[in-house]
């Protein structure tokens, strides 16, 4: 395991993290013990940063249940306000943050993940949803700043809602967050050109998301892969003709297995490429694939000029959101 400190503090936390969103069933149905173990599984191999949200259905309850087995170190716990509205308001729009984050709803929801978490203090708390219009109104940094000096939350942190990553470019230049989210992976490696150096400047924790893109990049998927309903990429592979999808990923087979020993090695050794990436946020409640994952940190990195030729010749910027909020 690689570590690194989180926002210029002196805060270790693993550059590879416990992504929790399948915790919840977003990526199928798992026995709940089975979920817990993957959670101790990870941390037991060097993992020390987990990264859950109320909206995540049931994950902060199993991270809470999983830490409580846990007789190691206590890692860093990442957790994200849940934002309000109907349906998937929000996500694919601005709307006002009077909306999203009504005053006292940031503190409620928060004591609300320190419950299930079974924690005092939250390390980092993000906005799940965050719009660059929202700077304009100060009562929501107010808030999450009140929960800082109260000791509930030690950082405060965004998640950019989608690809746009210049929205999150003012903030992190006002030294008002310490952590910026959002997605970044081989087909979208847009936050290198700004947000990244821009992080890397103003020392703000930068997390990657969506490094397999939903799992896509790790070329599992075919033109017969089914998903449950409740599955959240039912829709996400069928923003394009899925054979084209596949003929992308297939493209990045030339790589294997001279400079990785599988696809979701090479995405993860191409998004830890940059020092400025605190940690590579990856779906990790399948402990065999857990396992795999872990061990690419060993691996010798990507050489400078096979990182630039997957940059530059092999980025496929599209926003696959669109299938689920337009």
């Amino acid at each position: 395991m690689q570590y690194t400190s989180f926002a210029g503090s002196t805060d270790p936390v693993s550059r590879l993290g416990f992504g929790a969103m399948g915790l919840g069933g977003s990526f199928g149905t798992y026995d709940e013990a089975y979920l817990i173990q993957s959670v101790l599984h990870s941390l037991e191999q060097g993992v020390t940063l987990i990264d859950t949200a109320r909206a995540y259905g049931e994950s902060e309850r199993i991270v809470g249940l999983a830490l409580k087995e846990w007789r190691g170190e206590r890692p860093f716990v990442a957790s994200k306000i849940q934002s309000l509205g109907p349906g998937s308001i929000g996500w694919g729009t601005h709307i006002p943050v009077e909306t999203a984050y009504p005053q006292g709803w940031l503190r409620e929801s928060t004591e609300i993940s320190l419950k299930q978490l079974g924690l005092d203090t939250i390390d980092l708390m993000q906005l799940h949803q965050y719009w660059p219009q929202w700077d304009k109104k100060d009562y929501w940094m107010e808030e999450l700043l009140r929960l800082k000096e109260e000791g509930k939350i030690r950082y405060i942190g965004i998640s950019i809602p989608d690809q746009r990553h210049d929205i999150a470019l003012t903030l992190v230049q006002s030294g008002k967050i310490d952590a910026v989210q959002t997605v970044f992976n081989i087909f979208d490696p847009l936050p290198l050109d700004c947000l990244i150096p821009f992080c890397e400047e103003h020392q703000v924790a930068f997390l990657a998301r969506c490094v397999m893109d939903e799992g896509g990049l790790t070329g599992f998927l075919t033109k017969e892969t089914q998903f449950e309903s409740t599955d959240y990429r039912k829709s996400y592979f069928d923003y394009v003709p899925r054979e084209m999808y596949i003929e992308r990923v297939d493209r990045l087979r030339k790589f294997i297995p001279d400079y990785a020993d599988s696809l979701a090695e090479l995405a993860i050794k191409f998004v830890l490429k940059h020092p400025a990436v605190t940690t590579a946020l990856v779906s990790m409640h399948v402990q065999e694939q857990a396992t795999q994952n872990i061990a690419a940190l060993a691996k010798d990195p990507l050489p400078d000029d096979v990182f630039e030729e997957i940059r530059r010749y092999h980025r496929w910027v599209r926003n696959f959101y669109d299938t689920k909020f337009w």
